[in-house]
Formats: structure tokens, sequence, C-alpha cells
């Protein structure tokens, strides 16, 4: 496994990825963030294409990504992580909209454990799901949620 640890506006953030693509991004406020595995071994050319895209994002120059992703998750967690791609730009959803969307009526709450599971915010822009009534939470906190929605313009709540 290949990682790099870099520093934007809104903190130290890490990937993680291998010759299937990206694994994970680690945001500051995450329960994944932290230190790398010793195994790991540190390869900031590895992802420049990542970072290029990324860093592009966040300066609200780029809306879409063009990495290889390759998540790990269960059947559930992969069906879910593809929804959220489905969310464009701009836009969000509700846990409940994402459940009748994945033909999950009912399972809002299911919806958001895997929401909150994500290992690949921002490229998985599950940012984009909120609350039925506010924002919701946010792996890497909710400033940095309030942040990406007011960059993609898809936020006017409180």
């Amino acid at each position: 496994m290949r990682y790099v640890q870099f520093v934007t506006d809104h903190g130290e953030m890490m990937l993680v990825g291998d010759e299937q693509g990206l694994r994970e991004l680690r945001l500051p406020e995450s329960s994944r963030s932290g230190t790398p595995e010793s195994s790991w071994q540190e390869d900031a050319d590895f992802f420049a294409q990542a970072r290029a895209e990324l860093d592009a994002y966040l300066a609200g120059r780029r809306r879409s990504f063009n990495v290889t992703l390759a998540p790990e998750g269960s059947d559930f967690q992969l069906q879910v992580w593809q929804g959220l791609l489905r969310i464009p730009y701009g836009q969000t959803s509700t846990y409940g909209e994402m459940a009748h969307r994945l033909g999950k009526d009912g399972a809002a709450q299911a919806i958001g454990g895997a929401v909150g599971a994500n290992p690949l915010p921002l490229f998985i822009p599950c940012h984009r799901v909120v609350a039925a009534r506010g924002m919701g939470g946010y792996s890497g906190g909710e400033s940095l949620k309030r942040a990406l929605l007011t960059l993609e313009g898809g936020w006017s709540g409180s």
C-alpha cells in the first residue's frame, strides 16, 4: 500500500492506494486520520494525478474526478457509494431519498451508516447527503462539510 500526506486549506489529509486505485482519503477530523501503517510506502509521485484533481476541486476549478477508485466495503456499502457518485455536483440528497433511489425504503439509518463508512470522501461525494432537517454529520467534521457544500453552491440551509 502507498500513501502521501499533504496539507490543504482544510487541514492535513492523506491519500492511500495501490495499483488497483485509491483506497482511502483520510480527512483531518476523521477517525481514520493519523499515521500511516508501518508497512505502507510513502510515494508522492504515485498520487500526482489524484492530488492535482483534488487540489483543483478544492479550488473550485473541477467538478468531478477521473482517478481510479478502489474502495473496499460490503456489497451494501459499495451499492450506497455508487449511489453517492450519482448525486450531481452542487446538489444534495437526504438519507431517505438515497434509500428510496436504491430501492431500500425505510433504510435511511442503514444508508447513513454506509455513507459514514465511505473511505473516499470528496472523491465519493458523501458530503452531498444531508439530513431531512439540517446538514447532518460528516466524517471530516461539520465545518468541512459546510465548506464543501458552499463551494459547490449546494447548501442554503443553516
